[in-house]
């Protein structure tokens, strides 16, 4: 990747994690030479160190020098890039896409039986679709970064999918956060998920590989 090519790279990259913290509530990304590291806390996440160019030799520090399970990596990269360069103990996970898209003030119209409830707390705005009994049938939220809507847990109950449901959370999401300004949105999708996005005008980025110290 030239430099030119990175300089573009990391700026989106480092809203997804700032925008990522806010919505997972952890504490702020710190920088290092080699990318961002984020002190995650939980049990089986302890911490998650992501990187926006990896190269054999940085990988080789970090697998050489992180020893405590539950770290993760998140590598800009496809898995048969860097999936060589991980020692015994590093699990990779299955294939993440990075997906960006100009947002739009396109709000959808809400089908019968639903609700749309759009809230926003301590930086993070939700989108609900409920049924008549109160139930959350699908659901996703952003925090913003900069000029940068950073899109994350979206998700629909397993009663409602093949709705159309997860398409009114996303146009919902994009419209909401482009009324507040920002004009730019970012997720990571799952191999499944990519395929709902690319349907509603997202572009895939960048691949992106993770793995776990086990």
């Amino acid at each position: 990747m030239t430099e030119v090519l990175k300089q573009a790279h990391f700026p989106l990259v480092r809203a997804w994690v700032e925008g990522w913290v806010i919505s997972r509530n952890v504490p702020r990304p710190v920088r290092e030479p080699w990318g961002l590291r984020v002190d995650v806390g939980l049990p089986g996440h302890v911490a998650r160190h992501v990187l926006a160019t990896p190269t054999p030799e940085i990988l080789r520090h970090l697998t050489g020098t992180l020893t405590v399970p539950g770290t993760w990596l998140k590598l800009c990269a496809p898995v048969e890039s860097v999936a060589p360069h991980l020692p015994p103990g590093w699990a990779v996970q299955d294939p993440e896409f990075m997906m960006t898209t100009p947002l739009v003030r396109d709000a959808p119209a809400v089908p019968p039986g639903y609700t749309l409830a759009v809230t926003t707390r301590s930086g993070v705005t939700a989108a609900r679709l409920l049924t008549e009994a109160g139930e959350v049938a699908a659901r996703g939220q952003f925090a913003v970064a900069g000029t940068t809507a950073v899109v994350d847990q979206v998700e629909t109950a397993a009663g409602h999918r093949r709705r159309g449901l997860g398409t009114i959370v996303m146009k919902t999401l994009a419209a909401t956060a482009a009324l507040r300004g920002a004009r730019t949105g970012v997720l990571v999708a799952t191999g499944q998920g990519q395929a709902l996005y690319e349907t509603l005008g997202w572009h895939l980025h960048t691949p992106v590989t993770a793995a776990v110290l086990t």
